[in-house]
């Protein structure tokens, strides 16, 4: 999809985050930056509201103009939407390639707090997006890190897969494949030399179909180098503990399932975009 990077943008720590990751992303991929702010108080309906709705556009034009001064050849535009944050990206994130949030640390705690906005906008967004940390001194946008894939082999989900080894190339950088598997159902009840034998049969067959998943991929992208690695133990704890300090990006799917309560983003998604420190690419997949 050729659509623009769109970052929402609210003047926030947080957002400027996203928008320092959004704009490296844009030069990479070669595809104009939106930044895109709501505004859900109407400027007639509120006191001195018209004067509030000047300064936040006239905030945004600056950030816009300092953003374009600064990304070199990437084509830069803002809009700022008068309806609820959450409809407003999901909106936006119908034409976009890829959309960008920020989300807020927790002191020094290892998480992260995803808002209900965000939450709300993962669950439901037809497009990848990226959840981008503020605070703690990680840097948004490292220099060369590898990209980290949890890969669920029990679904069929190439989107993910070509996020994932585009991401790498754009990059320049190595790919790391996790694949999470656990015990059999009722080894609990098994003898411990049993469920060695299994797990180990299990874990050899786990990484045979992990290779033959990712081989189509390995030839469209022969520059990345992947690294697949079967890691034992539950999904969400095992991508989790897996993602090394030297990752600068983890790319996880999203089942879209249209359900009557909205969108769901799965335990490894949930664990992952509250406990992993770098940015976080959830990608739905059909």
């Amino acid at each position: 999809m050729n659509g623009p990077v769109v970052v929402g943008y609210d003047g926030s720590a947080e957002s400027i985050a996203a928008l320092r990751w959004a704009t490296v992303e844009a030069a990479l991929r070669g595809l104009p930056l939106e930044l895109v702010q709501a505004w859900p108080w109407p400027k007639h309906h509120v006191l001195g509201g018209e004067d509030a709705d000047r300064w936040v556009r006239q905030q945004l034009a600056d950030q816009e103009a300092a953003v374009r001064a600064s990304a070199g050849d990437v084509a830069v535009t803002s809009r700022l939407v008068p309806d609820a944050p959450a409809a407003v990206l999901k909106a936006a994130g119908e034409k976009a390639s890829v959309l960008v949030l920020g989300s807020r640390g927790l002191s020094t705690l290892r998480g992260f707090l995803v808002g209900s906005v965000s939450q709300e906008v993962l669950a439901g967004a037809v497009c990848p997006v990226v959840l981008v940390r503020a605070g703690g001194g990680v840097d948004p946008a490292p220099a060369r890190s590898a990209v980290a894939l949890a890969l669920d082999l029990r679904h069929d989900c190439p989107e993910v897969l070509d996020f994932a080894f585009r991401a790498a190339a754009q990059r320049g950088v190595s790919l790391r494949v996790l694949h999470a598997a656990g015990p059999p159902a009722g080894s609990e009840y098994m003898a411990f030399g049993a469920i060695a034998a299994i797990s180990a049969d299990l874990a050899s067959a786990e990484e045979q179909a992990l290779t033959e998943a990712l081989q189509p991929w390995r030839t469209k992208h022969p520059d990345v180098e992947v690294e697949a690695t079967v890691v034992p133990g539950s999904a969400a704890l095992a991508v989790v503990e897996a993602v090394g300090e030297d990752v600068g990006l983890l790319v996880v799917g999203r089942h879209d399932r249209r359900v009557t309560f909205g969108g769901h983003v799965g335990p490894v998604t949930h664990a992952a975009i509250h406990h992993v420190t770098c940015p976080v690419a959830v990608v739905p997949y059909r």
